[in-house]
């Protein structure tokens, strides 16, 4: 599905793409939904992969619900900004690395139900309208729930299924 530009669109591309990180994930026995990742890359297992996930969702939430209430609040919190965001999303992976697997499982299952029933409070106007809250800067508030959800999931499941593939890669050795 291209990227959404309805309030239906974004719902139905979000929970499409969610059930498929969980039909992915739930595809695995126990051992391997804990297997380190064999490849390279900041994310090493499933659990830091949702983890991630939902530290952007709670990024989402606050922006969202602080501004609606007249308390601007950037997208990113201080001190980081677009250019230095990485640096963010290693403390994120440095804080969760003692969460379990079923913890941030959880976490994230909780924090899209929240996410999606956010989504309803609008309309396909106040999603998609480049500017109409000025704090969304030049862009849609729809952009920054499109970034947290719908292509943030399309990430994450690049990842598990390049670990599936690496898993039964070494099934077959």
């Amino acid at each position: 599905m291209p990227r959404p530009k309805t309030k239906n669109e974004l719902i139905t591309l979000s929970q499409q793409n969610f059930e498929k990180l969980f039909s992915m994930i739930n595809s695995l026995d126990e051992t391997e939904k804990q297997t380190t990742f064999s490849f390279e890359g900041r994310d090493r297992n499933i659990r830091d992969v949702l983890v991630h996930l939902y530290e952007w969702h709670q990024l989402l939430c606050k922006f969202i619900q602080a501004n609606l209430m007249d308390k601007y609040r950037p997208f990113l919190p201080e001190p980081y900004n677009w250019k230095t965001y990485p640096k963010m999303n290693i403390e994120f992976w440095q804080k969760h690395q003692s969460t379990p697997l079923e913890k941030a499982i959880a976490d994230f299952q909780e924090s899209h139900t929240k996410i999606m029933a956010l989504i309803t409070q609008f309309n396909d106007e106040n999603l998609f309208t480049k500017k109409y809250y000025s704090w969304t800067g030049s862009t849609s508030l729809g952009s920054y729930i499109i970034s947290s959800t719908s292509s943030h999931y399309e990430w994450a499941l690049k990842i598990i299924k390049k670990q599936i593939k690496s898993l039964k890669n070494l099934s077959t050795i």
